[in-house]
């Protein structure tokens, strides 16, 4: 009716403006790669890559030629390339890297809208793999969200806290973190924010504590990603390395992170409880009463929830076995995942109609996030086509010559706090990135899971605050101001940036 009355009156109602989709973003870039083929300088790299049939280096020259080289350190060494042998016997670089010093200019090869259009479609085969095993992924989690599972969990670690609420905190975070660091839960935390409101609130603290203990722990956890499908795993996979490499600082990284978000929203907790006229949303507080604060209906954590729960995490340790031990990859990790989601759907009790629409459904959920991976290996594709990927690397390879491992590392987290912003699709901006910025930790003498972990802490830092990612559908939930969570969340991106740029160096000093 206000809607209506105020076409009558000749006045149309203000649009918001909203900061551009992760795919509009990428269009964009697409384009602009494009066009910039037909401006930028080209050339070529001479490639190295190990072949397991023959046992030998294959070397591809800019003009096609392929030679080959015996697969020895003293190989590696004459052409410069940093890399480790074992790196490429085991298959932990798994793609062609380019040979140091090999640079050729070659004539340019213009991409035009067709060659667009053809680079979507090529970009989308080029990851089928990655996409097929997030379709599989996506129907499990949909057996266990539409379960109830989460929330009952949460349920009874609520119960079992009472009276000791900052326990909770504790717990939350924790549990949140982990499913941060395995799959990358942010979105599928939604539905947790009207169980922890209310306890929060009874307790004495504001809402902003339950925000913070779900929010902060989904957000740590996806920085220090360990087996993260959305970030680690394709982002490894682009770069062309394993990705265990690098596990251990990030598992550390991950329990330091944690702690920090635990006793940050802990003291603002007590803060609010001895004077809740501090409180950052005191404004919200009557909306907040009046939505949340009634008895809110949870689900009970039967054993059939706990042995789902059990499995779902199982699943996860059986793939980096998988992954350490038996050299698996994505065929056999969704092969993993869809064994145990059709597991879960049989413990659930779902009749076979029942399991097969909500795997459709949770697949679904998910053709967004797939699609963006092979819209951003479309721009790869583009420049690669295009000729100007190397001159890229080649023009990067110069602004870091003489730079120190630590300065490298450091810019490298800066960059992906910039990029960060613009492309919040972590798996979108690994495709997008690695293939560009790993091959320039050679250069400066670097393992590329630097890169990686320098990726995951930037685009991770960013994503506690930036307004394209999920935050701002979080604080709406219950009413707050965008920069009343700024107010409460900027000195903790302080310490988180001293924290990535100490574990960075760490990372650098250790490998």
């Amino acid at each position: 009716m206000e809607e209506k009355n105020v076409m009558e009156q000749g006045t149309p109602a203000k649009k918001k403006r909203q900061f551009p989709s992760a795919f509009t973003v990428l269009f964009i870039i697409l384009i602009i790669a494009a066009i910039g083929t037909n401006f930028m300088p080209t050339g070529a790299y001479s490639k190295l890559l190990y072949n397991a049939d023959t046992n030998k280096f294959d070397i591809t020259a800019p003009d096609g030629s392929i030679n080959s080289m015996d697969a020895d350190q003293q190989s590696l060494d004459t052409l410069h390339i940093k890399a480790k042998l074992d790196l490429f016997l085991d298959g932990s670089i798994n793609k062609p890297i380019g040979i140091p010093g090999s640079y050729e200019a070659i004539e340019p090869n213009p991409q035009g809208f067709t060659d667009g259009v053809l680079a979507l479609v090529n970009g989308v085969y080029d990851t089928i793999d990655i996409s097929l095993f997030i379709f599989v992924l996506g129907g499990m989690l949909a057996y266990l969200n539409k379960s109830g599972a989460f929330a009952a969990g949460m349920g009874a670690l609520s119960r079992v806290t009472r009276g000791k609420e900052y326990i909770l905190i504790i717990l939350i975070t924790v549990l949140i973190s982990l499913g941060g660091t395995t799959f990358g839960m942010c979105e599928e935390t939604v539905a947790l924010y009207a169980v922890v409101i209310p306890i929060f609130v009874i307790a004495g603290y504001d809402a902003l504590v339950g925000i913070a203990a779900v929010y902060l722990g989904s957000s740590i956890g996806t920085m220090c990603s360990t087996v993260n499908p959305f970030s680690v795993v394709i982002a490894s996979n682009a770069a062309g390395i394993n990705f265990m490499e690098g596990f251990g600082i990030r598992i550390s990284a991950l329990v330091v992170g944690t702690i920090i978000c635990i006793l940050y929203v802990i003291r603002y907790g007590n803060m609010v409880r001895k004077n809740p006229e501090k409180s950052l949303i005191l404004e919200s507080k009557a909306y907040i009463d009046e939505k949340y604060c009634s008895e809110a209906e949870v689900p009970v954590l039967t054993l059939r929830f706990k042995i789902i729960l059990a499995q779902f995490f199982l699943t996860f340790v059986v793939m980096v076995y998988g992954v350490v031990k038996l050299q698996w990859w994505f065929g056999e990790m969704t092969g993993l995942f869809l064994v145990s989601a059709i597991i879960m759907g049989i413990i659930l009790r779902m009749s076979e109609t029942e399991m097969v629409n909500e795997f459709l459904a949770g697949a679904g959920d998910m053709i967004g996030v797939a699609l963006i991976c092979g819209v951003a290996r479309s721009i790869n594709v583009i420049l690669e086509n295009g000729l100007v990927s190397d001159a890229l690397l080649n023009t990067m390879s110069g602004w870091i010559n003489g730079m120190s491992p630590y300065a490298f590392a450091i810019m490298m987290y800066f960059i992906y706090i910039i990029l960060g912003f613009f492309i919040n699709s972590s798996s979108g901006l690994a495709v997008l990135s690695m293939p560009i910025m790993a091959p320039l930790a050679d250069a400066v003498g670097l393992p590329r899971e630097v890169v990686i972990t320098a990726y995951m802490f930037g685009q991770g830092t960013m994503g506690f605050i930036t307004p394209t990612g999920l935050v701002l559908v979080v604080l709406q939930l219950v009413h707050v101001n965008y920069d009343k969570y700024l107010k409460f969340v900027m000195p903790l991106m302080g310490i988180l940036v001293a924290f990535s740029i100490a574990f960075l160096c760490i990372e650098v000093a250790t490998v």
